[in-house]
């Protein structure tokens, strides 16, 4: 993928908020193509037709929903990064949008610099999460009886990856040569990791992931 040919498909039916979107996005140099498609059939057969690089997502979406045009998406094709961007903010929505394969959740209203820095994450592998989301999740993985709170928490199988390797010492530069990603690259997931811990270092992290029996044979 190059991060400066990204293609995009914005499935939104509130007109005036996509058209919104839509200018301000086009202002995005890296962002090639934009498509938009009004519910979720649409975007289905779009998906189809040529491949995206991120698909933003409205939950509110006539026909299908939402959610389910979530799932059908992840169902036919796996790797293509979600990111929900929804006025709806229900704390049950949290854990369908987990369930459904969401990367990342925003709600409408962010500040521009925050969706595109979700967008950077959710299309470089990582994941995103809102505060709102977040409190969420936690308040989820508090509850959960699971031996492995971090499950609960959802960690992606690469964000699990490089905090194993983050509790070897091994600094970023290391991270990206063993994994074969840039450093940049393995900055963005190491944010997204402390930020869906809710903790501010990496040392912190790496206790959580102790505790909790993270690298249990």
């Amino acid at each position: 993928m190059q991060l400066d040919r990204l293609k995009i498909l914005l499935v939104e039916d509130d007109e005036l908020f996509r058209l919104g979107l839509q200018v301000r996005l086009q202002q995005e140099p890296e962002i090639e193509i934009l498509v938009e498609a009004k519910d979720g059939e649409t975007a289905i057969d779009l998906a189809k037709q040529q491949p995206f690089d991120l698909v933003l997502l409205d939950i509110g979406l006539p026909g299908m929903g939402g959610l389910e045009t979530c799932r059908q998406l992840k169902q036919n094709y796996p790797q293509l990064p979600i990111l929900v961007l929804t006025s709806h903010s229900e704390k049950p929505l949290i854990a369908r949008l987990v369930t459904a394969g969401a990367q990342g959740y925003c709600l409408k209203g962010v500040a521009a610099e925050t969706l595109f820095l979700a967008m950077r994450s959710v299309i470089a592998g990582a994941s995103w999460w809102d505060a709102t989301a977040t409190a969420e999740i936690h308040t989820l993985f508090q509850n959960n009886t699971a031996p492995d709170r971090l499950t609960a928490i959802s960690l992606t199988p690469r964000e699990q990856e490089i905090l194993a390797l983050i509790a070897t010492s091994k600094v970023d530069r290391e991270i990206a040569e063993i994994l074969y990603i840039t450093p940049g690259t393995v900055r963005v997931h190491v944010h997204t990791i402390l930020h869906k811990l809710g903790v501010s270092d990496r040392k912190q992290a790496v206790s959580i992931a102790i505790e909790n029996n993270f690298w249990r044979c």
